[in-house]
């Protein structure tokens, strides 16, 4: 077994790196700044691509997949969207190689083969996927679209790190339009409640859902929704926005419907997306200084079965071991049987905790002519003895348990990481001391939310939905401020 993990005191950074290579989630790869997902990462990715795609589909989405590349003629099209990923963007020049006549072996990049529009590797796919929409809406009829893409993006990113920021990752991104913007806000607002659901019932992640300030926003949104949720490092991650493009898109792509009057009008739209970032969030959230610590929801596999054996009872023991694995499986849940004779079962304990496995049952024949199975739950590290005769109610039930304290304990990190300082002075104090959500008034002007970022390196992560307005006085200017946002570092 390899060396213990830095723990989480020592280097944050470094026990996140380090956790995501040895529990065979991701590792780097040949290509600066991308990286391979490992089976056992992507089996984790898979569940949540599976559940997020029926939720998706439950709301009347379907699935379509738009080209790769963007002439950059299109890309270019919507202006504030081009500016905002202009620096980000990996561009194709040529489209052949040939053999290089001063370096024999070797290759070069064919002159004569330039191609005559360069090419954009698709950093976000509005500006595809509405040229596209152009030809799909005619009518009203035509309308709402609703389409959502499964598919890679590059994003030239210079400071990289598994899963958070990557120059390849994975995402889906939905691209919608409709008739109205009253339409289009109510579909943007109700994909990010899905994206809410999805991170506190299946993540146990609890969020907080608001808008970006026009710094923050979108490049070519007319309001950017979010989903911000706080690690255990004190630090912010945005898990998911939405986006209302109001009419920005179909001007630039000229995407007019006739209404019903035969009045031809421009169709208002929305885009909305999460990435393979929520698999950066799911080990920060929840994972201690062993190993992962994944929610039932979500894990590849949700019990492992460790037999206990002498030498010559291995075989014998698996046969009365079966209908136990079985019965759970019936039940719906994954189940893992190490029955390999070339590790001990400590090592495989260690193995599985820092796989973050929720459920291990260790069985011996002594426990099975007892009556009695002992169960440890990853969360607490807590033992059970669970009795046989109903062992697969008991493993049900102590996953939903695991599932939802879980949930409360990030909720309860939460609620401690959150304070409400009326200084500038106490806003710095806490950032530097306990981190976490610090929540302030500002005069919400673009000139002090920069000054904030400059000198504290904190930013505004949202104005919240579930707030109410309340009179108060901007921290730095003094200035009147409406409401209070939610400021905190960030990754």
């Amino acid at each position: 077994m390899s060396k213990k993990l830095p723990t989480r005191q020592e280097d944050y950074s470094l026990w996140y790196n380090e956790l995501v290579k040895r529990a065979g989630l991701a590792e780097n790869s040949a290509v600066r700044g991308c990286m391979v997902i490992k089976p056992y990462g992507y089996a984790i990715w898979e569940k949540m691509q599976r559940q997020l795609d029926d939720m998706f589909k439950r709301t009347g989405h379907e699935n379509a997949y738009f080209p790769l590349f963007v002439p950059k003629s299109l890309f270019e099209a919507e202006e504030k969207n081009a500016e905002g990923f202009a620096k980000e963007c990996a561009v194709v020049t040529h489209y052949r190689l040939q053999n290089d006549p001063d370096r024999p072996g070797k290759l070069r990049v064919d002159p004569n083969a330039k191609l005559e529009e360069e090419l954009i590797v698709r950093p976000t796919s509005e500006a595809i996927i509405w040229s596209t929409y152009k030809g799909w809406v005619q009518s009203y009829r035509d309308l709402p679209l609703l389409i959502n893409q499964w598919a890679n993006v590059v994003r030239w990113e210079m400071r990289t790190r598994l899963f958070l920021r990557t120059a390849e990752f994975l995402w889906q991104e939905g691209h919608t339009a409709h008739a109205t913007a009253g339409e289009a806000v109510a579909e943007t607002r109700q994909m990010l409640d899905v994206y809410a659901e999805f991170a506190e019932e299946h993540l146990a992640l609890p969020v907080v859902k608001g808008v970006k300030t026009p710094n923050e926003r979108f490049a070519g949104a007319e309001d950017t929704y979010c989903i911000e949720a706080l690690m255990q490092d004190g630090k912010a991650l945005q898990a998911g926005t939405s986006h209302f493009l109001g009419q920005n898109f179909a001007k630039a792509f000229d995407v007019q419907f006739a209404n019903k009057e035969g009045v031809r009008e421009y169709v208002w739209g929305t885009s909305w997306g999460v990435s393979t970032r929520l698999m950066g969030a799911l080990v920060m959230a929840h994972s201690d200084d062993e190993g992962l610590v994944l929610p039932p929801k979500l894990a590849p596999i949700q019990v492992v079965i460790v037999p206990i054996y002498k030498t010559g009872e291995m075989d014998a023991l698996i046969e009365r071991i079966r209908p136990i694995q079985q019965g759970l499986i019936a039940r719906g849940i994954s189940v893992k049987l190490d029955a390999r004779d070339t590790e001990r079962p400590g090592a495989k304990f260690a193995e599985w905790e820092l796989k973050g496995v929720p459920v291990r049952l260790a069985i011996g024949n002594r426990d099975l002519d007892g009556g009695t199975i002992e169960a440890a739950r990853r969360d607490t590290k807590q033992k059970l003895q669970l009795p046989l005769a109903d062992i697969v109610d008991s493993v049900d039930k102590l996953l939903n348990d695991i599932q939802l304290n879980m949930y409360n304990k990030a909720k309860d990190y939460k609620i401690a990481h959150t304070t409400y300082v009326e200084t500038y002075d106490e806003f710095k104090a806490v950032l530097d001391g306990k981190g976490g959500f610090v929540v302030a008034h500002y005069d919400g002007t673009s000139e002090t939310e920069e000054l904030i970022k400059e000198q504290t390196k904190a930013t505004v992560r949202c104005l919240p939905l579930n707030e109410a307005d309340e009179e108060g006085v901007c921290i730095v200017t003094g200035k009147p401020s409406p409401r209070r946002a939610w400021f905190a570092r960030a990754y």
